[in-house]
């Protein structure tokens, strides 16, 4: 038996404490956008530096700004260097009314055909990538007692709230971080049995806009003739981003941006049938520019079905890729 094999056959063994160790992490609530979670994700950085000390990386908690990143270092091996990024933190879970089941509660469902998938939040952004990639790890280094090149791991807690502190930190550690290769696991697979190869990411731009109108909240019953409502001109703005095709309007938009290679183009074209939606997601990185009307945030006194008051402002978050 190949060293290879050894080490896929000690990851099916594992399966069972690999698995308790991912519900561990799936059950902390890293949700980075809520300040009041702050305590959690730095509990969750603490989790993952304990964990990699335990494989014998020589890992740590740094501070920054914002969410505190996780850095370890495995570099006994001789051969090209890896380092490999991953995100501890998770969207937001709200409206819990539409979730079945507690999103901070993993379990694993068996489906309709007799697939099993684990349900919660962070299983797939990126926690469970994250741990696929350290449980590689650990079984290296049961089997052969060491990694098979030198690895870095970089554990970010800000990925899903911008990434705000990453490019200062990344400046500030580059000597320490240098390798030959970087590797990212918060990608798509081409289908279910099949892995993608992801070389390339849409950046994300964003920003957010206020429409002021009166200096005051206003009746609805005596100004909704007369006074401007900012939602309503909010929504034509958002309306106008994209014409009848789907393009945005915004003047120079596309400006810079490459059209996609013939080749790539043809190696799309020649790939196997696949699920409704596998090929559109693979193309997307490629695919032109795009803006998004992300969010819309009420404004107005109370809950927005309930209140007749125009709101003297109204804001709205857009994103570009």
């Amino acid at each position: 038996m190949s060293e290879l094999d050894q080490v896929l056959a000690r990851i099916d063994a594992d399966l069972a404490p690999a698995l308790d160790r991912l519900f561990t992490v799936l059950r902390i609530r890293s949700i980075s956008t809520d300040p009041a979670y702050a305590a959690e994700c730095r509990a969750c950085a603490e989790w993952h530096a304990v964990d990699l000390r335990a494989i014998g990386f020589d890992a740590d908690v740094r501070t920054t700004p914002g969410h505190p990143m996780v850095v370890g270092h495995d570099r006994a091996a001789s051969g090209p260097s890896a380092l490999f990024y991953g995100h501890y933190d998770v969207q937001p879970v709200d409206p819990l009314e539409l979730w079945e089941h507690d999103p901070f509660e993993p379990f694993i469902e068996t489906r309709a055909d007799g697939t099993k998938a684990i349900r919660g939040r962070g299983t797939s952004g990126d926690k469970g990538q994250l741990m696929t990639f350290v449980e590689a790890c650990r079984a290296w280094k049961v089997v052969t007692g060491r990694l098979p090149i030198p690895v870095s791991i970089l554990l970010e807690g800000e990925e899903e709230s911008g990434g705000t502190n990453l490019p200062a930190f990344l400046q500030a550690h580059a000597a320490e971080l240098k390798a030959d290769i970087g590797l990212i696991c918060d990608t798509s697979m081409w289908d279910r049995q099949t892995p993608a190869i992801t070389t390339m990411l849409r950046g994300l731009c964003g920003e957010e806009v206020t429409i002021h109108a009166a200096d005051r909240d206003l009746h609805s019953g005596f100004y909704g003739s007369a006074a401007a409502n900012p939602n309503r001109v909010l929504a034509r703005i958002i309306a106008d981003l994209h014409d009848a095709n789907g393009r945005v309007t915004i003047p120079n938009f596309y400006h810079g941006v490459p059209e996609l290679p013939a080749t790539l183009r043809e190696q799309w074209d020649a790939l196997p049938s696949t699920p409704p939606g596998s090929w559109a997601m693979s193309a997307c990185p490629c695919r032109p520019a795009s803006g998004t009307a992300a969010c819309w945030r009420w404004s107005g006194p109370g809950p927005p079905a309930r209140s007749t008051a125009w709101a003297a402002a109204t804001r709205g978050r857009a994103s570009r890729r």
